[in-house]
């Protein structure tokens, strides 16, 4: 069984972006999502601290530039001593998602119900949106799926949150990239 303990409880909220994310269910999702450690979240300063000190799977979330009352922003170390799909180690942190009508849980809509349908977004133009979820969210505005193996760079996920598996020592990011920024997670 596992456990968690939240991170960055002093930080706002959590939220995670990209055009390949998911509604993630509960539970594993096959042999290899079954974490064989306790998923634990130490509180920490920031993602860096989480990133430099986490033997599990790192989750990040950011919600970057997206006006919402309560910014979402979340680090958390997910014990696991094997592999763990994104969708299960997201799950342990305490991170829902929302998928689309189309594209299901391949797409990442929403990060703890956000944005929400009533939320205003602003593209650069001045055109005004509002995220339905029932395709492919804006182009320039969505959550980003971003993976980082052990010692690796940060690179976009090839795959959703219900497939992407996730070693110890990796990491995952949902980014909400507005307006092409941020552009990429900090390092």
């Amino acid at each position: 069984m596992t456990r968690l303990r939240p991170v960055l409880a002093a930080l706002p909220l959590l939220v995670l972006a990209l055009a390949a994310c998911s509604a993630s269910p509960s539970g594993s999702q096959g042999e290899s999502a079954e974490p064989t450690a306790a998923a634990t979240a130490e509180a920490t300063a920031d993602a860096a601290t989480v990133l430099d000190e986490c033997a599990g799977v790192a989750v990040i979330v950011d919600s970057g530039d997206l006006e919402v009352p309560e910014p979402i922003d979340l680090a958390a170390c997910v014990d696991t001593d094997g592999p763990i799909l994104a969708a299960d180690a997201l799950d342990e942190a305490g991170v829902t998602t929302e998928g689309t009508d189309e594209w299901g849980d391949q797409v990442v809509c929403r990060v703890n119900g956000e944005p929400a349908e009533s939320t205003l977004i602003t593209a650069a133009d001045g055109t005004e949106y509002h995220e339905t979820c029932a395709s492919m969210p804006a182009a320039f505005a969505y959550w980003a799926l971003w993976q980082r193996t052990a010692g690796g760079e940060w690179a976009y996920a090839q795959e959703g949150l219900p497939t992407l598996e996730l070693q110890p020592g990796d990491a995952v990011e949902l980014l909400f990239t507005l307006n092409d920024a941020p552009a990429s997670p900090a390092e």
